[in-house]
Order: C-alpha cells, then sequence, then structure tokens
C-alpha cells in the first residue's frame, strides 16, 4: 500500500523530540516490509541549510485562506532508505530560524503556518500520487484529517482516503483564536464542543483526534492514561468516546545507531555477552567530566533528558540532598526551561566531586552517558513513549523510571527474576531517593547486577513489530472507508 507521512519533524534533519525520531524510523521499516512510503516535512530554515539546492518537484501550490492566498513549492529530497522524502518550502512560513517560536513565546500565525502545511501535503499528493492512507503526527498536523473529511468531501481524488493520527503528547495542542475558523475555509459547523472547539478555542490536536480514522499513541499504558483527567489535558472526555479507535503502540529502537556492539561514539565495544567493553566506556566517561577519582564501587547515574517539570527535575531536586549522600555521581546533559537549567547547576556547584552538568546536547555525549553509566534516571511525571530506557537497556545500564506511560511498559522491576530495571510511582523525592537505594543494594552484589543488565541487553524493542501493528491499523482504516 502507500502510505503518506506528514510531520512537523523528521530526523535527521529537523528534530525536537521523540516525534522527530519515530518519523525518521518508522517509515524505513515500512517500506523494508514492500510498501510505498512518502514523507512530507517543512523546508525549515535549519533544513535548508544542511539541503541547500534540492530540486523543485511542484513549483507552484496554491493555499487559499480567507481573503488572500499563499503559495509554496515542493521540493524534492530524494529517495532515502526506501522512503521518498519531500519537504514544503514556503520562506514567509518556515525560514525561520526556530521550528514553533522563541523564547518569547510560540510564533503566533503557528495556526497559519501548520494548516498550510497540511493542505500542501493534501494537494501535492493528488499531484504526485494519491495514497491509500495518511499518517499525520501531533497538533501541527492536525488540520489535514479534519480538511480531509470537510473541505475534500466532495474531492473526487481524496473523499475516500482514510486517515491515521498519531498523539505523542497530548500536553502539546494547539490552541488558536476561534476566528481562523472562517480564515481557514471550514463551515462554522466544525466548531463545536464536538469538533475543533476546545474551551473556546479551536485546537488542532482535537481535530486530528476527532476527525481521523483511527487514533495510535506511543505505548499501551499512555493510551489508557490519556483517557483520564490527570494525563488528558482536558482531552479524556474525547479520547474516551474514540477509545474503540484508539491503539497504543510502543515506538521501537534504531539499533543501527544505538548497539554498543558498532557504536562509533563510545570508548570500546560490548555485548550482553562480553561486557569487558563498558568498563572501559564507564571509565571514558568518567575522565570527559573530571571525574577520574570515582572508584569502581561508586554508581555512576546518568541523565540524557530535556530539563523540564515533566521530567521529574522537581522530584530530582528535593532527592538530591539525600542522593548525595549515597556512593554515587551524577552526570547530567541536556537543555530546556532555564530554571530547570539553573537548578541544575547550582546543584552541581554544591556537590563539585559527585555532580556534573552540561547544559547542551550533542549525540556524542549522550552516546558515552547511556554507554558509561550504571544507572539510568527517567523520574519522569509522565512520559508517553520513551526511548532513553531503551536505550539504556540494549546498553546494560540499568533504567531507573517512574512508573508512568512507556516507562512502565518498557522497566520490569518484578518479579525479581525477570528484572530489568528499577520504577516508582510516587511523585515525591523521596520516593525516588528510595528507589535509587533500592538499586544500589544490587549494584553492590556485582554478580546479581550483571544479571540484570545482561537481561535488559536482551531485550527486543526493534521497529519491526511496531511496524506490523500499524499495517494492521492501515488495512481495517482502508477496509472501512472503502465502505462509507
Amino acid at each position: 500500500m502507500h502510505i503518506v507521512f506528514a510531520a512537523s519533524e523528521c530526523k535527521p534533519w529537523a528534530r525536537t523530540g521523540g516525534l522527530a525520531d519515530v518519523v525518521g524510523s518508522l517509515p524505513p521499516v515500512l517500506a523494508g516490509m514492500g510498501h510505498r512510503i512518502t514523507t512530507f516535512v517543512p523546508y525549515y530554515r535549519l533544513v535548508a541549510r544542511g539541503l541547500p539546492g534540492l530540486p523543485v518537484t511542484l513549483a507552484s501550490v496554491t493555499v487559499p485562506f480567507s481573503g488572500y492566498q499563499r503559495f509554496a513549492r515542493v521540493l524534492d529530497g530524494g529517495v532515502r532508505d526506501g522512503v521518498q522524502v519531500y519537504f514544503v518550502d514556503c520562506p514567509e512560513m518556515f525560514d525561520r530560524e526556530d521550528f514553533y517560536g522563541t523564547p518569547g513565546g510560540d510564533y503566533p500565525d503557528n495556526w497559519e503556518r501548520f494548516a498550510l502545511f497540511s493542505r500542501v501535503v493534501l494537494e501535492a499528493t493528488k499531484v504526485l500520487g494519491v495514497p491509500d492512507i495518511f499518517h499525520a503526527h501531533d497538533w501541527e498536523t492536525g488540520p489535514l484529517p479534519a480538511m480531509l473529511r470537510s473541505l475534500y468531501y466532495f474531492d473526487p481524488v481524496l473523499r475516500r482516503v482514510p486517515s491515521v493520527f498519531t498523539i505523542h503528547n497530548a500536553e502539546y495542542q494547539g490552541r488558536f483564536p476561534a476566528e481562523i475558523v472562517p480564515k481557514l475555509l471550514l463551515p462554522w459547523q466544525m466548531y463545536t464542543p464536538d469538533g475543533l472547539e476546545g474551551y473556546g478555542t479551536v485546537n488542532f490536536l482535537k481535530a486530528g483526534i476527532v476527525y481521523a480514522d483511527a487514533l495510535t499513541t506511543v505505548s499501551r499504558t499512555y493510551a489508557e492514561e490519556i483517557q483520564t483527567p490527570e494525563y488528558g489535558a482536558s482531552l479524556h472526555g474525547i479520547l474516551r468516546t474514540r477509545r474503540e479507535d484508539l491503539t497504543g503502540i510502543l515506538n521501537g529502537v534504531d539499533y543501527g545507531e544505538w548497539n554498543p556492539q558498532h557504536d562509533t561514539h563510545i570508548a570500546a565495544h560490548y555485548s550482553a555477552d562480553d561486557l569487558h567493553g563498558k568498563r572501559e566506556c564507564r571509565r571514558d566517561l568518567l575522565h570527559a567530566f573530571g571525574l577520574d577519582h570515582v572508584g569502581e564501587g561508586t554508581a555512576v547515574l546518568g541523565i540524557v533528558s530535556r530539563f523540564a517539570i515533566q521530567k521529574g527535575f522537581d522530584l530530582l531536586a528535593d532527592a538530591l540532598p539525600g542522593l548525595m549522600r549515597e556512593d554515587v555521581v551524577l552526570i547530567a546533559c541536556g537543555t530546556g526551561e532555564e530554571y530547570y537549567e539553573r537548578l541544575m547547576h547550582e546543584a552541581a556547584a554544591r556537590y563539585p566531586e559527585t555532580m556534573r552538568v552540561q547544559s547542551s546536547f550533542d549525540d556524542m555525549t549522550a552516546h558515552k552517558i547511556e554507554a558509561g553509566s550504571d544507572l539510568f534516571l527517567m523520574p519522569s511525571l509522565y512520559e508517553p513513549g520513551g526511548l532513553n530506557q531503551l536505550y539504556s537497556l540494549r546498553y546494560g545500564t540499568v533504567p531507573l523510571v517512574r512508573a508512568t506511560g512507556g516507562l512502565d511498559d518498557t522497566v520490569v522491576e518484578h518479579p525479581e527474576e525477570q528484572r530489568t530495571g528499577y520504577k516508582f510511582s510516587g511523585t515525591s523525592g523521596a520516593d525516588l531517593l528510595s528507589t535509587v537505594q533500592r538499586a544500589l543494594a544490587d549494584f553492590r552484589d556485582k554478580e546479581r547486577w550483571q544479571v540484570i543488565q545482561q537481561r535488559g541487553m536482551r531485550q527486543d524493542f526493534s521497529w519491526r513489530s511496531a511496524a506490523e501493528r500499524y499495517v494492521e491499523i492501515y488495512r481495517r482504516c482502508i477496509e472501512r472507508r472503502a465502505r462509507l
């Protein structure tokens, strides 16, 4: 079948988080299964710097708005890993330093930017090849299913094409003033509590949820969580009405990139059958952060994360005084909210012998931390899918996580004979600290610890099984839409 992916991010060209990893990794696996895959991504300034002078596939696509028109081009990004990639080029919309906004806030015309992107994808496929199904991702492409079921309802080419919509994080919704409804040429009848409207705004995420033929999210537990007030971010009600169409499919891992047996970023290679190289990676990590004095009996705790409240940094801050009294060192790498970056640097200044913080992100450091740490901390308040815990398992770096979303689905603590990591369900620093102490007790027993490491390293979270589940959903949607 022919599947068109539409997303605001795709690795390696445009990435802020897990969305880009999914859109960069899932399509090649589907292509390898014999499907025709096309991916559309905005031609941001950052993308243009890395891919200048791309050939033009469509010289002009007209996008009508109320009272004016915009014009975009479609650029040919070539076939990469079996996937045809196109970039939507509209300089006044996407030639900006950042994807979604500045430190001062989101771009006020994000509604126009991503509605344009969605409509260009729909129009372009009428020329470049009508798909069997569209797969749209997150709020930025929420307008695509809504347009498909309204503006294109009578279109002889697209009217029977279904769509799947994936929620990567329900907290990010794309809320805009109600007056954009006529600007997008959408009928006011769609602006209802059962449609686009959400607490007096147009909600792009809700548009995708309401109008797509099927919904997915990035783990089984998160699919259940977002149907509750605690995690649904005010959309739990509408999600419950669509629960029969909502499926949680765990993200996979690109083991071509994340594998200690051939990782080019780390000091030595190793496997579940031979862990000797991991000790060299540990020494290399400690040396890189000026912690050469740390002995073999001291546990190295690693963090690679966005510094944000969602990621549990309040819990970590509460736990730090007790944590730093344990025989551990903590190495953290990431960027994020200014408050938490400052909090982490101030903590590192208080504990100069046992804590290091790098408030910038680069792939080499991330790989070094995954390979060189003993424990990997992810105390997230919520985590739809999560990838770092999966990387940690493959690298023999035992994950310690809060039991939420994909973290709960992928890390096993009980029964002990199946243990691959450690989990806690509370929301206090004391809960985190007691779980670290529980892990440290096992860490001191080197034979037990190695068994836990090896068990985790042998887990398989590759993309193939996830891709097969997506194909099932695509086929079901196509069959159902054909009967309408």
